[in-house]
């Protein structure tokens, strides 16, 4: 006997015991009648008998049928009703074409065959994905259609979305026996959809399965290393769990607050994010110790805050209250980290019990049913759950931007967010990196067009300047007021939000075309006078960006059809064609060691080679040892040969980490002109290094009878996108009167000399 799931045992011929699993789903309460179930499942099964069964590599029966078993009882943890458990259980058989939606409709109504079309119309998230390969002529038109169809579905009934997530829960958990190509492409669409779309609705039991398993196949390493360090260390890591929850349950009893403690389910790609993030070794991300803490007032969460605070010393910066201000998806608690028992890091979630539940189940947990009608919302907090979907909407109408839509709604599933408050002191989310400008686009399309100015707690702030949890953000508006080209510059950082930024390019789109080619020109001039280039090279340019002429160029500039980044791309390639001799060669493919050597920042110009002793890979906590002549070996922080060093010889090591592989570099040279000022020096040097560029000679003279300062900066950069993006942020350094880039050309020697 096997079993696709426990609860309904399924014997060789694929046979499975319906009164068994019937009799419990209705002990559970999800069932008005019990006997529509079992008329569900004998036309389900009757159906699946004309696909077949089959037999999975693990030994699994299975079929269309036992595959809606199984999202039957994904549903039913997530308290479902009777209409969408039946909907679940026709869908596969529906979506093979082994049962019809008239036979549907027949048997159990309209609100049962909605659910199963609306599900069937979720097949449209693939088309978010189209961005980067060419349409079809006339296709587009129709996948708008589809993906406003899929929206409108989610919008009107969540039971939808519910039911779509069950079943790919069951296709990814069965990918393990697919061919690999399929089962990347399945846990791709589950990591970039699925798993983002189980999240915004708060559902906590779906989401860690999806992201799980999806980046066991798409990150196989990974996910194997951290896995096995997981598994290596379980049971010292249990015993060590259970000493925290008995520390911490007995001072909390003390303190006479009523408690449920637990150590937390360790989630893979959770701990595998936050050591990116962090850029730290698996030891060091606190929910490798984890603890939960379920109390049954709000009062007692904070309670117990400070029992935990008492106990252990807290890490700084490592505190968030989602009680105080929730996340964007209802969820609330209380996270915190301290150093536990022996020097550990622990983190420790407090919550309520009905905090916990909404954890868990999201917007599940808000349902109430009226009887043989559609959902009724008993907390206004379903709708908050799902307003993000009705905002996606409008934008998506107000625009018809398929490509922009598929990005943003990727982007937006997987940002982390923030919380910012309205004058009125209403909360409101948005993206971490968010500006004042992606606020006003969020409050209103207008109200972001007429922006002047923005205050800040009470202070007049820039519009590029970054918010945070907590801020209190107004917007000075004025009907004379428009956009500024310069809203759409990566490297001012006007804006975060893709919402933000489409808005801002509809508004140039609909603009007039003699105003438009006006403002085109000047932004074009200016471009050509920063990076020092002629004229002359207006008529390549227009050409290589498939226009007729300078004027259209200058229209499509001016109608930010063209953004200054395709620009500085395109005169990049019309330039400096034959920069590739310039350029140093990167390590071959294939060089595991090569490439990862790429990879480690911190080095400066000396050669990196990786160590054998420790065998360090991207993601483990790294230093270097620098041998004089020779270079710098990187090691594991906790490699032996470091510790041994660190206690002989400190001065030796050096503080690396990983990076991206750094890409062809060119040398360009950067004059600076600035009005002089104590600290000058180090702002503009710091925008190299946040941008991690190469800076290979630096010259600075002062002028003190005028106060002015003129740097030059000798740097190599990919191109001169990267060098538009940092001159842009240079310029925007108080006192900074003008950058721009000096055109220099290489003699065959290596020597400088005019262009």
């Amino acid at each position: 006997m096997v079993t696709v799931r426990e609860g309904h045992p399924v014997d060789e011929q694929g046979h499975v015991d319906l009164a068994l699993w019937i009799d419990g789903l209705d002990a559970r309460g999800e069932l008005r009648d019990p006997s529509r179930m079992r008329e569900a499942c004998e036309l389900a099964q009757e159906a699946s008998r004309r696909s077949g069964t089959w037999v999975r590599q693990d030994g699994i029966v299975t079929s269309t049928f036992a595959t809606g078993l199984e999202m039957v009882d994904i549903l039913a943890e997530l308290r479902c009703d009777e209409a969408g458990l039946i909907a679940a259980v026709l869908y596969r058989a529906v979506r093979e074409e082994r049962l019809g939606l008239d036979e549907v409709r027949l048997h159990f109504g309209d609100e049962v065959t909605g659910l199963i079309e609306g599900v069937l119309r979720m097949a449209a998230v693939s088309a978010l994905k189209l961005g980067s390969v060419p349409k079809v002529l006339g296709e587009q038109s129709d996948q708008l259609e589809n993906v406003r169809k899929m929206l409108v579905a989610l919008v009107d009934d969540v039971r939808v979305a519910l039911i779509k997530l069950a079943e790919r829960t069951c296709v990814i958990r069965a990918a393990k026996t697919d061919a690999p190509a399929r089962r990347e492409r399945i846990a791709r669409e589950v990591a970039d959809v699925y798993a983002p779309l189980a999240h915004r609705l708060g559902i906590g039991q779906i989401r860690w399965e999806l992201e799980d398993l999806s980046f066991r196949y798409l990150e196989p390493e990974a996910y194997k290393r951290i896995a096995s360090l997981l598994s290596e260390r379980r049971e010292k890591r249990q015993q060590y769990v259970d000493e925290v929850v008995r520390s911490l349950a007995l001072e909390l009893d003390r303190a006479g607050v009523r408690t449920q403690i637990s150590g937390r389910p360790k989630h893979i790609y959770s701990i595998w994010r936050k050591m990116r993030a962090k850029g730290v070794g698996f030891d060091e991300v606190y929910d490798v110790h984890a603890v939960r803490v379920l109390v049954d007032e709000s009062k007692d969460c904070y309670a117990a805050l400070g029992v935990v605070h008492g106990l252990w010393r807290h890490i700084p910066h490592e505190f968030d209250d989602y009680i105080a201000l929730p996340k964007e998806n209802g969820y609330r608690s209380i996270h915190t980290a301290v150093i536990g028992p022996e020097g550990r890091n622990v983190e420790v979630q407090i919550r309520t019990q009905e905090m916990h539940a909404e954890a868990e189940l999201g917007v599940c947990a808000h349902w109430a049913y009226k009887s043989g009608q559609g959902t009724a919302k008993s907390d206004p907090s379903y709708e908050e759950k799902v307003t993000w979907l009705r905002q996606v909407l409008d934008w998506q109408e107000e625009l018809g931007d398929l490509e922009g839509l598929g990005d943003a709604l990727r982007r937006d599933f997987r940002e982390e967010r923030i919380y910012v408050l309205t004058p009125d002191g209403h909360v409101l989310d948005l993206a971490r990196g968010s500006t004042p400008l992606d606020y006003a686009y969020r409050i209103h399309t207008e109200v972001g067009h007429r922006c002047l100015a923005a205050r800040v707690g009470g202070a007049l702030v820039p519009l590029n300047h970054v918010l945070r949890t907590g801020d209190a953000v107004e917007i000075i508006t004025d009907e004379c007021a428009e956009p500024s080209l310069d809203w759409l510059a990566p490297g001012l950082g006007y804006v975060g939000t893709s919402r933000a930024r489409a808005k801002i390019q509809g508004w140039f789109r609909a603009r007039d075309p003699d105003a438009a080619t006006r403002s085109g020109r000047e932004l074009i001039s200016r471009e050509l006078r920063r990076m020092g280039l002629e004229a002359g090279v207006l008529p390549e340019l227009a050409r290589r960006l498939g226009m007729s002429d300078e004027a259209g160029l200058a229209l499509a500039v001016g109608t930010a059809r063209v953004l200054q980044g395709t620009l500085l791309r395109a005169a990049d390639a019309v330039v400096f064609a034959a920069r590739a001799g310039q350029m140093q060669l990167l390590p071959q493919p294939g060089d595991g060691q090569a490439d990862a050597a790429a990879r480690v920042i911190g080095a400066g110009n000396l050669p990196v080679w990786i160590s054998d002793c420790c065998g360090p890979r991207p993601g483990d906590t790294i230093v270097g040892v620098v041998a004089l002549g020779h270079g710098v070996s990187v090691h594991r922080r906790d490699c032996a040969r470091v510790l041994e060093l660190g206690r002989e010889d400190e001065g030796a090591l050096i503080r690396l980490r990983w990076g991206e592989a750094p890409a062809p570099g060119v040398s360009h040279e950067l004059r600076v002109d600035a009005y002089d000022r104590p600290g000058l020096l180090h702002e503009v040097s710091s925008v190299f290094a946040a941008e991690e560029v190469d800076v290979t000679a630096t010259s600075v003279r002062t002028d003190r009878a005028r106060s002015l300062a003129v740097m030059e900066v000798t740097l190599e950069v990919d191109g001169l996108e990267t060098l538009g993006r940092l001159m842009d942020r240079i310029e925007g350094i108080a006192n900074v009167i003008e950058v721009r880039r000096v055109p220099v050309v290489r003699a065959a020697g290596g020597e400088r000399a005019s262009a």
